[in-house]
């Protein structure tokens, strides 16, 4: 009896060191809301300024990571009973819109970090023009990050940030455009007096210009540039893409879309980057037609390529990270091989590279992936999928896999094993299994949330959902053309996806539908 209570430990019978590892774990909100004035200790250690400088206000759902609502009594709670007793000591302050009526009046005199997360454009533009969060911006603020729903005017809002910023050296502005803004720049700045003061910028826009206005000179102390572009096009011939970027440091450019505007565009920009030491590119290139047709043995981006027409003009560049698809044209006499491609970065001295390569010769186009090893990007572009050899990705969190060949059940098995940490997957292939006899080994993807099969073979619904042949113990939103569903579920009625279904909350698909009697007891937890 003696031995059993040794097991009956007390949460207080830790120690400080390890409580605050917990408290650590859990959600900010849910610390403070629960445990501040249960007992001194808690307080001491809660109310510290070194837990408490930083505080996030968001809690986030495993769903895509939005942004949940939190309950109007623990709002009202905080705000009221325990902000007073902390404000002085906030350095760092995340809030998301639906909260920032109830605390962006407080005073914070030690604030110089502030996140705004999740806010539609006309509702940024009226705090941001209000007294409070403007005097912050314009006297304390030095980092700040904007999360924002495009709507129409949202460069304006970009324009404001960093004309009112007087001491703004960190800026993170994630935009989410709608599909009518694409192709328009967004980002002009030599228009207006911007502070000096940024030095680095972490944005996502639309277009290449965008990227070329950013570097036009106007941020005169930017050293460190982190840019996603939605599409690497011509850009417009007004823009200056010559000049030399001496104050440029570091610079990372990630596009997930097909660009055939590498060599033209890409290319001379980064020759422009004369101090850079530290270089990130995240590309898809398409360059059929874009290169002498007769040099097939160099249309693959690869060691040579890099080395001799990019670095070469970076000589104090001693970090590069990077993942490079390339589709091109090869020849029935000549074309690089994988090891071709490895033996490129080897004789250059750099060892530590991934690559593969596929090459059609029926029709005389290949493909090749080259990626630095380990693999640091959380999105994995996977074209002409049966040529993949494997590897540990355990940062990768988003796949997309592109092929007109078939997918068949084994190399799902290999995905499995070799991204273990996968949550959001996309398939697009109209090929249907040619093995529809799987494997009795069953697949199990332990964290995938996000599904879409939107733009698959009806078979990769029944791949993936069907339980005798994957397991999806974590599945919430599923994106699938409604024929695909209604096919493979018998119109509901079957068990055979019944598991993997049981705890989708979000389903899109192509075409419009009434929910027959037998929809909802299929998805018990779908949210209308």
């Amino acid at each position: 009896m003696e031995s059993s209570n040794n097991y009956n430990i007390n949460i207080l019978d830790l120690s400080d060191e390890m409580l605050l590892a917990i408290l650590n774990k859990l959600n900010m909100v849910d610390v403070i809301y629960s445990l501040v004035d249960v007992n001194k200790r808690f307080n001491r250690l809660i109310l510290d300024p070194f837990y408490i400088h930083n505080l996030d206000l968001t809690v986030k759902h495993s769903l895509l990571q939005r942004v949940s609502p939190l309950d109007m009594q623990k709002i009202d709670t905080i705000c009221k009973k325990i902000l007073p007793k902390i404000h002085h000591h906030i350095y760092k302050l995340t809030v998301p819109s639906y909260l920032i009526e109830s605390i962006i009046n407080i005073d914070y005199p030690q604030l110089q970090s502030l996140s705004l997360v999740n806010f539609e454009e006309q509702k940024l533009l009226k705090y941001l023009t209000g007294e409070t969060v403007y005097r912050l911006l314009t006297n304390q603020i030095t980092h700040l990050s904007v999360d924002i729903v495009y709507d129409k005017n949202e460069s304006n809002i970009f324009l404001l940030i960093l004309s009112s910023g007087k001491h703004l050296t960190d800026l993170t502005f994630h935009n989410r455009f709608s599909s009518e803004h694409l192709g328009n720049p967004t980002f002009v700045l030599s228009s207006i007096h911007i502070s000096s003061t940024l030095n680095k910028l972490i944005v996502n826009v639309t277009t290449f210009d965008d990227c070329l206005y950013l570097l036009d000179g106007t941020l005169q102390s930017l050293t460190a540039l982190i840019i996603d572009i939605i599409s690497i096009s011509e850009s417009s011939s007004i823009i200056d893409n010559t000049k030399k970027l001496p104050k440029l440091k570091q610079f990372s450019l990630t596009s997930e879309r097909m660009t055939f505007a590498y060599d033209e565009k890409v290319v001379p920009l980064l020759r422009r980057m004369i101090h850079i030491e530290d270089l990130t590119l995240f590309l898809n290139v398409g360059r059929l037609g874009s290169i002498n047709m007769d040099d097939y043995i160099n249309a693959y981006i690869d060691g040579t390529h890099l080395y001799n027409d990019v670095f070469a003009f970076m000589p104090q560049l001693h970090r590069f990270t990077f993942s490079i698809n390339t589709c091109a044209p090869i020849s029935n006499i000549g074309f690089p091989s994988n090891d071709d491609i490895e033996h490129s970065f080897i004789e250059k001295g750099n060892r530590h590279v991934g690559s593969y390569v596929h090459n059609r010769l029926p029709i005389q186009t290949g493909q090749c992936h080259v990626f630095s090893l380990p693999y640091q990007f959380d999105t994995y572009l996977l074209m002409r999928c049966n040529s993949f050899q494997g590897g540990l990705f355990n940062k990768v969190r988003s796949m997309k896999m592109f092929d007109s060949y078939p997918f068949e059940h084994d190399l799902f098995e290999k995905i499995s094993q070799h991204f273990p940490f996968l949550r959001n997957l996309t398939l697009d292939n109209e090929a249907g299994q040619d093995n529809k006899q799987h494997s009795s080994t069953l697949i199990t993807f332990p964290y995938l949330e996000h599904l879409n099969i939107m733009f698959a073979d009806a078979d990769y619904g029944e791949q993936f959902l069907f339980e005798k042949n994957t397991r999806l113990p974590r599945l919430l939103d599923l994106h699938i053309s409604y024929d695909t569903l209604t096919m493979i579920t018998n119109n509901f009625t079957n068990d055979l996806a019944r598991v993997n279904c049981s705890k989708i909350r979000h389903i899109v698909t192509k075409e419009l539908y009434v929910p027959p009697k037998d929809f909802h007891l299929y998805f018990p937890l779908l949210e209308i």
